[in-house]
């Protein structure tokens, strides 16, 4: 499977933190409070669909409410191709930044 983007990662780690919360407009929120990132509408949905058509996620439907319209809430859940995926992106990410804190320190001493 090719890398997650950066916005992948965000949407299936907020998932994963709001567990059986995990609803377009949470996700949105939780994004923002983690990262100060704002992703419009359009593009959440689109990345969730994208990410759903993967196999990445699976959707549920809530119950329909009366403060939705009678509508009800989809709900995003990781699937186990999902949770592998973005264990290798973490890997991959502790792999790259591996060492960066002594870099960092070897270039300050040298300054």
């Amino acid at each position: 499977m090719k890398e997650l983007t950066k916005a992948e990662e965000m949407l299936l780690l907020a998932i994963l933190r709001l567990k059986d919360n995990a609803y377009g407009v949470a996700i949105k929120h939780n994004i923002q409070e983690t990262s100060d990132k704002v992703f419009p509408y359009g593009t959440l949905y689109f990345i969730l669909d994208q990410l759903t058509n993967k196999g990445l996620l699976e959707k549920s439907k809530g119950l329909p409410t009366p403060e939705r319209g009678g509508r009800s809430k989809t709900y995003y859940h990781l699937t186990k191709k999902g949770k592998t995926v973005l264990n290798a992106a973490f890997q991959t990410q502790q792999k790259i930044w591996n060492g960066y804190i002594d870099l960092v320190r070897e270039e300050k001493a040298s300054e």
